[in-house]
């Protein structure tokens, strides 16, 4: 497969999946997928747990960006064990940071920050490939490029977050502005795009009080400017411009998330002018130009698009994606903010042997009619 046609099946998918999802994640039916029941109370009911959407496409999202860090490690050469150990240590410090910065920030439990995530995550990935260069190099069959591997994690990033905030908008989280609070000019730029949440149990209705009135639809431009750089991040890291890669989707995906704070109602958010979140993403593109400067590129194999997608296509990098996907949604797709009461019935005119009470009737009658009766 050319690298040319990967991108333009990557594109075509993406189109299409927007298509659909900005139509119809906003309604209510698309936020519980399951409801799992746990203890029994009274009248028959059941106290449930909601598994919901935002799990779903959340761990979606973090496997699509294991993916496609095993697709494009695997075209410049990076071994399978060397990949799979960065992973593992990357998500390590990324899930422990998400919940940490959001409850420094925000002192709320139960929540998850993309952005610290990616905040800590970028500051400790140079080190933590020096750390497995340095100690485990050998064992891992070689050695981890800097500014490739770089590169190759800014790309992933900017895939899954595209792709993760599909689960912000089947939860109702996230959520921008009304229209009425936008400048004259973004209502009118945006009153053709804009989403209606439907549905008392998304976040933008119990928290911002924002059901069926029409918003800025920050989680739908999100996806659509993350996808289109990841695009062309991955077509620059294909031609082996690793540095273009790396800036081009780091900085471009931070000043993006600099200016959709400014589309976000503060109601969830803290109430300073300039957020820890913006000034996190300041931080993170000064750090990897920086950083980007200081390490030289080093020479690797001409990138092949098909050794890529044959490093990804073994059994245990599968494996590997599916494990994440189960970790991912068992964490984020167990609702603790919502719940359900459940009741369970049988439908007694699909049991075998069951007749109808009319029938019954009927028969009934039959055998107790008077005598000399025709």
């Amino acid at each position: 497969m050319s690298n040319e046609l990967f991108l333009l099946v990557l594109a075509s998918l993406f189109a299409a999946l927007f298509t659909w999802a900005f139509r119809a994640l906003p309604k209510e039916q698309w936020q519980i997928l399951a409801a799992v029941p746990l203890t029994k109370g009274g009248n028959g009911e059941w106290h449930g747990l909601n598994l919901t959407y935002y799990g779903f496409f959340q761990a979606t999202s973090n496997s699509l960006a294991v993916a496609m860090a095993f697709i494009l490690f695997g075209a410049i050469g990076v071994t399978t064990n060397a990949i799979f150990a960065l992973t593992v240590l990357l998500f390590a410090v990324c899930w422990t940071a998400s919940k940490l910065i959001v409850w420094l920030i925000e002192r709320r439990q139960h929540l998850f920050t993309v952005g610290g995530a990616v905040f800590a995550g970028t500051l400790a990935l140079p080190w933590l490939i020096g750390l497995l260069n340095h100690s485990s190099g050998d064992a891992l069959g070689g050695t981890i490029p800097v500014i490739p591997a770089l590169a190759v994690v800014s790309v992933a990033y900017a895939y899954g977050e595209g792709l993760g905030r599909l689960a912000c908008i089947s939860f109702g989280c996230c959520y921008g502005k009304s229209l009425q609070e936008l400048s004259p000019r973004l209502r009118r730029l945006l009153s053709s795009f804009s989403f209606t949440f439907t549905g008392a149990m998304k976040k933008a209705a119990y928290e911002g009080r924002l059901e069926g009135i029409r918003i800025a639809p920050v989680q739908a431009m999100t996806s659509v400017v993350f996808i289109s750089i990841a695009l062309v991040g991955t077509y620059l890291f294909l031609q082996s411009w690793f540095i273009g890669a790396l800036l081009t989707t780091m900085i471009m995906t931070q000043l993006w998330r600099i200016f959709s704070e400014t589309l976000r109602t503060r109601s969830n958010r803290t109430l300073r002018r300039f957020s820890p979140y913006q000034m996190m993403a300041i931080i993170t593109v000064a750090y990897i130009t920086i950083i980007a400067v200081m390490f030289s590129v080093e020479q690797t194999e001409s990138t092949e698009i098909s050794a890529g997608l044959a490093t990804f296509w073994n059994p245990l990098v599968l494996l590997f994606c599916q494990l994440i996907w189960v970790v991912v949604f068992l964490i984020t797709g167990r609702s603790s903010v919502t719940g359900s009461k459940l009741y369970f019935y049988v439908h007694q005119d699909r049991v075998k042997g069951h007749r109808p009470s009319g029938e019954i009737g009927a028969q009934n009658g039959s055998d107790h009619m008077p005598a000399g009766s025709s």
